[in-house]
């Protein structure tokens, strides 16, 4: 099964200049918790997590409607192509701890995005004598792998526990 099969097609996007506050609203008003961030030629250069937005909120002394996107986006764009296989999207969402990928054409452009959501709607319960494209046990598998708690690098923990 691919990716262009369970993606959905028409994502909610918003540009590096985009005020957090209207990220938000945007977020609001589609129902989602990302948004891909593209430039002027529809070409993904990152993506902001309603996690992002408040964590940004909460740790600058200005409002969001005076924050831009752009200020928070780290520019890492882990995505997949609407021909990719969803196994290799799970893969990707489990590699990068991530619960969403935008979908992306050849030039980088959004073709629109793949979640966790969507590819638990799309599984079959795994059973009988054919094993379905896509399982339950697939996407729970890869759930885990994303809700695993991160462990800082060795040495890292120690020097934030002594510096606070």
């Amino acid at each position: 099964m691919e990716v262009k099969e369970v993606m959905t097609g028409e994502a909610a996007s918003c540009t590096p200049e985009t005020s957090l506050a209207a990220a938000a609203m945007i977020m609001w008003e589609r129902d989602c918790g990302v948004l891909p961030v593209v430039d002027d030629a529809r070409k993904v250069v990152g993506v902001i997590t309603d996690r992002d937005i408040c964590m940004a909120a909460a740790m600058r002394p200005r409002p969001a409607s005076e924050i831009s996107v752009g200020e928070v986006i780290s520019g890492a764009v882990h995505a997949c192509a609407p021909a990719d296989d969803v196994h290799e999207a799970l893969r990707a969402m489990r590699q990068e701890k991530v619960h969403r990928l935008p979908v992306i054409g050849p030039e980088g452009e959004l073709q629109g995005i793949i979640s966790l959501n969507d590819m638990i709607l799309e599984a079959k319960a795994d059973g009988g004598k054919q094993k379905p494209e896509l399982s339950y046990a697939d996407v729970v598998e890869t759930y885990k792998a994303v809700c695993e708690h991160r462990t800082p690098p060795q040495g890292q923990a120690q020097q934030s526990a002594t510096t606070a």
